[in-house]
């Protein structure tokens, strides 16, 4: 057997399986909506607390929290998506994300009110965001995936977290390393 083809079948392999983590999204609750995020953007799930706060950040920039010795930023997004801030409860968590570009990934946790489920939405299921109307930024929607027979918010972490006006918590970050 060539082994180039042997090779190209384990590329394959490895698209394939790129390809369905990509449809796999992890779906929470804001107050009444459902958001979900790309999977492959969400690195673990933990208990709200512990969240030190931190002067003269923007009001939607809940603190820091001291994560396995690194200092980890803790974005309410409630207040960063609807000016609306997340009140406390057993089932809120703090979901910690990998951002940025490749060479320069960095993490933080967004709170939520509850997580729910890692569901599989096919490319076909999602439609685009509405482009006015919604109660957030376009920008920041990277689709409407259908579920259930609703729609669940595709959210873009990426332009949520890494907007200009986060450029702020890079220098926090950077006086911690």
């Amino acid at each position: 057997m060539n082994p180039k083809s042997n090779l190209a079948f384990v590329e394959d392999d490895d698209t394939d399986e790129f390809q369905e983590q990509q449809q796999q999204y992890l779906t929470f609750r804001l107050g009444d909506e459902s958001y979900a995020l790309g999977l492959l953007s969400v690195k673990e799930i933990i208990e709200y607390g512990g969240v030190t706060e931190v002067p003269m950040m923007p009001s939607f920039v809940r603190g820091v929290i001291n994560l396995r010795g690194r200092v980890v930023p803790v974005i309410d997004l409630a207040q960063r998506l609807r000016n609306t801030s997340t009140v406390a409860t057993r089932r809120t968590c703090i979901v910690i994300v990998e951002v940025g570009p490749m060479e320069e990934r960095q993490d933080m946790g967004v709170i939520v009110d509850a997580v729910s489920q890692v569901v599989e939405i096919l490319p076909d299921a999602i439609e685009p965001g509405p482009s006015f109307g919604a109660r957030l930024r376009a920008d920041f929607i990277a689709g409407m995936g259908k579920q259930d027979g609703g729609f669940v918010i595709l959210l873009d972490i990426e332009r949520v977290l890494l907007a200009d006006e986060m450029a702020s918590l890079n220098e926090l970050q950077g006086t911690s390393n």
